[in-house]
């Protein structure tokens, strides 16, 4: 900016000049020795000094500097274009130089361009001039004024959470929350509702309206608290209700479960599905939204991390998000239950303990898989008092091995990367994989071959997330895309697909701001 306003005249060398009044005649006389920054100057002093032999000659002189151009001379329509493509945060500051730029700056090309490279904007905005709103005021009253909301967001609804991704649609800014697909239907797209809606009705301000319930558009208020936290109020709450409280429930039902309560015959479910319809009801008035950011991914990565879909039983679909750590594999929970509530780590995975599995036949037997799961966790168990100083030195650890000699579990050290460069053409290819006998899922259409399997834990509790623990578990790897854990104690197996959609202004700035992230939503349900 100091260099357009130096070439536009104004700023430091008009400064300058009047410094140079205030000085003594020795300092005026070495200042006037230097080359001036005037443009306007620059030229008369090139124009007066003219060259001994114009023709080129032998007795030619040195040509003279060619003369500087100020961007004040340049034709509207090129600064236009030049200011186009400025990011729209510095064109304030650029209208301060002059009263020619400021003018330019009303241009609506400008600010066309910046609402759709910067947030995508492809509707015709030339539309807008039949409401008489600008491309500037599209873009400074909404698009910029609520720029901090863009992204991926969690819900603050008890131990249940949600995903929340709002996004810029048209000449929208609309939050859309993400649900899964109906139970147990795990590898269907994801379903999606509109939570609120804003928009610029007119030249004033933008206009915030909640989506909820079934009565169409009202109003609604959103309060920014600060960069990674808002809050959303509904002002018009009778707009959620029905007229009667047993149709509203049975609407709910039918788009939260996709069935009716008659079609439910499992009491206990029956008393989760009630319970969640109570309590998520109180929170139609007023939500509070903090940030969550996509996992960071690695070459090195056994799969690429993101959302998934996971089954957990009589609570239904979840959504985990799969993240790496050196040589551990998280998944936390964005979606949760009262037992196991959104924001904690449901699954953690060693990377470097791989268990072979034994074959089918004698992978139907549950006994035979709870025993070689079992002597890894020993072998961890064992390393960690070790590591903790807790009795004397371990000779070399033997894995444990499953039927025929094959090792059960790999204990090196190294991170996931190497757990793909190294497996065999075998693995490459895959391995037949069935779910023991005894082991409950409520998807029976799962990968019948699997990838690899790794030992894991499982995080389990009482209602109200009470006497959590881990328990052992297996992580198997079906493809890029599913995934599956086997909860030994509760002999329960989950099945997780991956969420296919695309998520903008969702990476993390730094992969410690995704740490911090985690720790955040966690410690709210902890």
């Amino acid at each position: 900016m100091a260099v357009c306003a130096r070439l536009c005249g104004v700023g430091p060398a008009r400064g300058c000049r009047r410094r140079q009044q205030r000085r003594g005649l020795a300092e005026t006389a070495a200042a006037d020795s230097e080359p001036d920054t005037d443009p306007e100057e620059e030229r008369i002093e090139a124009g007066a000094v003219a060259p001994v032999g114009v023709g080129g000659g032998p007795g030619a002189g040195p040509s003279p500097p060619p003369p500087r151009c100020s961007l004040l001379e340049l034709p509207p329509e090129l600064l236009v274009e030049i200011f186009a493509s400025l990011p729209g945060t510095d064109l304030p500051s650029l209208a301060q130089v002059c009263s020619k730029f400021r003018r330019i700056l009303h241009t609506d090309t400008i600010w066309r361009r910046r609402c759709r490279e910067e947030y995508g904007v492809c509707e015709n905005l030339r539309k807008l001039e039949v409401t008489g709103v600008s491309c500037r005021d599209v873009y400074a009253k909404l698009l910029h004024r609520y720029r901090h909301i863009l992204g991926l967001w969690q819900p603050d609804i008890g131990p249940y959470g949600g995903l929340l991704n709002v996004v810029v649609d048209g000449l929208f800014i609309i939050g859309w929350m993400y649900l899964p697909p109906h139970d147990p239907h795990v590898d269907d797209p994801m379903r999606f509702k509109p939570l609120f809606r804003i928009h610029l009705m007119e030249r004033k301000s933008a206009t915030v309206e909640c989506m909820y319930g079934h009565k169409g558009p009202h109003n609604g208020h959103i309060q920014i608290v600060k960069r990674d936290e808002f809050s959303t109020k509904c002002n018009q709450t009778d707009h959620h209700r029905m007229s009667g409280g047993r149709q509203e429930f049975r609407t709910w039902l039918r788009e939260e479960w996709g069935r009716t309560l008659e079609d439910i015959f499992h009491e206990h479910m029956q008393e989760l599905i009630l319970m969640k319809f109570i309590y998520t009801s109180q929170y139609d008035n007023c939500l509070t939204y903090r940030r969550i950011y996509l996992p960071p991914s690695h070459p090195s990565d056994l799969i690429r991390p993101g959302l998934f879909k996971g089954t957990y039983g009589s609570h239904g679909l979840e959504i985990v998000m799969l993240s790496f750590h050196g040589h551990r594999a998280r998944g936390t929970k964005i979606t949760g239950d009262p037992n196991i509530p959104a924001g904690q780590q449901t699954v953690e995975i060693d990377l470097r303990r791989r268990i072979q599995l034994p074959d089918v036949e004698n992978l139907q037997n549950f006994n035979e898989l709870s025993r070689i799961v079992l002597e890894v966790r020993e072998q961890v168990r064992q390393e960690q008092q070790q590591e903790a100083g807790e009795g004397p030195a371990l000779p070399p650890e033997q894995p444990a091995r499953g039927p025929g000699g094959a090792p059960a579990g790999d204990s090196r050290e190294p991170g996931a990367g190497a757990a793909v460069d190294e497996q065999s053409a075998e693995s490459r290819k895959g391995q037949p994989f069935v779910l023991p006998m005894g082991v409950s899922s409520r998807n029976e259409d799962y990968p019948r071959t699997c990838r690899m399997c790794f030992y894991g834990t499982g995080l389990i509790a009482g209602h109200g997330f009470t006497s959590p623990e881990r328990t052992p578990g297996v992580f198997i790897l079906f493809d890029e895309d599913r995934f599956g854990f086997i909860w030994l104690e509760l002999k329960s197996f989950s099945l997780y697909s991956r969420v296919q959609a695309t998520f903008r202004n969702a990476d993390a700035p730094s992969p410690q701001a995704f740490d911090e992230m985690l720790k955040n939503i966690q410690s709210l349900t902890s």
